[in-house]
């Protein structure tokens, strides 16, 4: 069902002309690859990556440890797979941003949003190669590869939810004075705005916890114990997978639902839900300007 959703998605999108395009096929195209990836981790048999699914401290080219590079390979599925679930977020925030300061700072020159987003997650990108160089030199085990990596995400995970905060505020003020201006509903809008800020909050609430609780349990049972074996038991391990992955279906498919759905305004003002297609003529009433930096207004909200 999602696959299917996905596809549908990125069809209709190349019926769509310019920036437009690039920002619905990339949006999809990213949840495709997040669900790719973590399918591919979850189907790969335990036997051509490492013994068990929880992870052991192994060094590289060791000769103590065989099944170093399936270990190390099961890690960077995992990191890549993480990488394309934020940059979803990434670029909507990007496309946020970008549309923002045309109303807030008409006078500023703008920046083209994708180049910014490339930007941003070629840097995550940047991180994931220097940490897995890190570990084929032999500076630290697969453990250090884990705890960088928790690291990194729970600081992404904290700057997501402050910056999807602020813009949400600020893409509802401009939505409502847009409406004012125009003398239409915006209802539907702010409802999607709503939306995605619960959502988005709500998982990278969750997820900022999760990994500094990670980490700091990392160090914990490193500097007492000088290893991390005994965190790496099944009862931690099962209860850490658990928590992140649930998080992460439901996030997809509560996006995948909310751009889908159609909100719409019953006569006395109040937005509903009624489950429907989303099409692209509910924003028509909108007055949107399209220029060579980023796509139009609705279509950041709609992706």
């Amino acid at each position: 069902m999602l696959l299917n959703s996905l596809s549908i998605r990125l069809s209709a999108s190349k019926s769509q002309t310019g920036a437009e395009t690039t920002v619905v096929t990339a949006f999809y195209t990213l949840i495709l690859l997040t669900a790719s990836l973590r399918s591919l981790w979850f189907l790969i048999p335990n036997s051509f990556l490492q013994p068990s699914y929880t992870p052991s401290g192994v060094m590289a080219f060791s000769k103590d440890s065989p099944n170093w590079f399936g270990a190390f390979m099961s890690e960077e599925i995992l990191s890549f797979g993480s990488l394309c679930l934020f940059s979803i977020f990434i670029l909507i925030l990007v496309y946020w941003a970008d549309i923002l300061k045309k109303y807030f700072c008409p006078g500023e020159k703008r920046s083209k949003p994708m180049m910014t987003f490339i930007a941003i997650v070629g840097t995550l990108i940047v991180i994931q190669i220097v940490n897995a160089f890190s570990f084929l030199f032999g500076q630290y085990s697969t453990e250090g590869m884990i705890l960088l990596n928790a690291s990194v995400l729970a600081i992404v995970s904290v700057i997501c939810v402050i910056e999807i905060s602020i813009f949400s505020h600020k893409f509802r003020t401009v939505l409502k004075t847009l409406g004012a201006i125009n003398q239409v509903s915006t209802e539907s809008q702010v409802k999607r705005i709503v939306w995605i800020t619960v959502t988005g909050n709500a998982f990278f609430t969750t997820r900022a916890l999760l990994e500094i609780w990670f980490a700091g349990t990392l160090l914990f049972y490193w500097h007492t114990y000088g290893n991390v074996d005994k965190f790496f038991s099944h009862n931690f391990w099962d209860s850490y997978m658990l928590l992140k992955y649930l998080s992460e279906f439901a996030i997809l498919c509560l996006m995948l639902y909310i751009l889908k759905s159609r909100f719409s305004t019953t006569s006395n003002g109040t937005a509903t839900n009624d489950g429907g297609d989303d099409t692209r003529g509910e924003y028509n009433t909108i007055p949107d300007t399209e220029d060579e930096s980023g796509p139009p207004i609705n279509t950041a909200i709609a992706v």
